[in-house]
């Protein structure tokens, strides 16, 4: 039997998302994030969050340092903090454990057990279901979406940052390693959106040799809070979430930490992938292909 149905097909084509349970077994979920906490116990804390800073200067440095750190982290796996977890001098002040955001953005081609799920046959199975001829995965990132902390993601889409002409060839594949719940910060979404009219804003790499390294084009539309939908999800599930969907999660407030597992795809058959994007297929990691092992 098709991990996904002909209604989840249905669903996801209709409103921009669907909620598929039971991706990965409890004991899967339990892996990854044990190797996640090992990945975390042995990370070197970035230099730019260790300075300390005086002048506005220094300030520019560092808002430099943080921004290059992130445009060349594709094809690496790089750790991003939550904010006020360090102090002045650069030492934490919450436990080294509660005090990232993300880690990202190369865990699918560089960490054998997500590269594992990456490929796995149901990820596979709901690609080729989705009718994807040669997708290839663009980026991952592990969220951590800490307890008291775990801040805000206000509405998006993700073709703003993953763009491609033309549109609606990027889906992502948000994978809960904990029950992610109303409490806790789980996706709401407005149903439908992805339909409505492209997008109105984009995250562009501005020209070599300027600062800051990207900007946008265009603004985020104001949105109906009262038309987002919230979309729980048990462990072990996921949620396919559209490129052009508008989504966000709000922050999470509960004492429960929200670990996700999530990554994009990108169908590349007759489609071209944006040079202005900020993130760039290298010669270390051009986008591997999802249906090879």
């Amino acid at each position: 039997m098709d991990f996904m149905t002909d209604r989840d097909v249905q669903k996801y084509m209709e409103d921009g998302y669907v909620v598929l349970d039971g991706l990965l077994t409890s004991q899967e979920c339990d892996e990854l994030r044990q190797r996640m906490a090992e990945i975390v116990d042995r990370m070197d804390v970035p230099e730019h969050c260790r300075t300390t800073f005086s002048t506005y200067h220094d300030e520019q440095l560092k808002t430099q340092g943080n921004a290059d750190y992130f445009i060349t982290s594709g094809d690496k796996i790089r750790f991003f903090f939550e904010k006020g977890v360090f102090d002045d001098k650069g030492e934490f002040i919450v436990p080294k454990q509660r005090s990232l955001n993300k880690v990202g953005h190369a865990l699918h081609a560089f960490e054998p057990l997500y590269k594992k799920v990456t490929h796995s046959p149901k990820v596979q199975g709901i690609a080729k279901k989705l009718g994807l001829v040669n997708p290839v995965i663009l980026q991952s990132m592990y969220i951590f979406k800490q307890p008291g902390i775990g801040g805000e993601v206000t509405p998006h889409q993700d073709a703003t940052f993953l763009y491609t002409e033309p549109l609606g060839r990027v889906m992502g594949l948000w994978v809960a390693l904990e029950d992610a719940t109303v409490n806790n910060g789980c996706l709401w979404f407005i149903p439908g959106s992805h339909s409505n009219s492209g997008i109105s804003r984009r995250m562009v790499r501005t020209p070599k040799g300027t600062f800051p390294l990207t900007d946008f084009i265009g603004r985020e539309q104001d949105y109906d809070e009262g038309k987002f939908i919230p979309a729980p999800v048990k462990k072990g599930g996921v949620v396919l979430i559209h490129g052009e969907v508008v989504h966000r999660s709000a922050e999470n407030t509960s004492e429960d930490s929200r670990h996700v597992y999530t990554f994009h795809v990108m169908e590349s058959q007759d489609t071209r992938w944006s040079p202005d994007n900020w993130l760039q297929p290298t010669e270390e990691l051009p986008f591997p292909a999802l249906y090879t092992k």
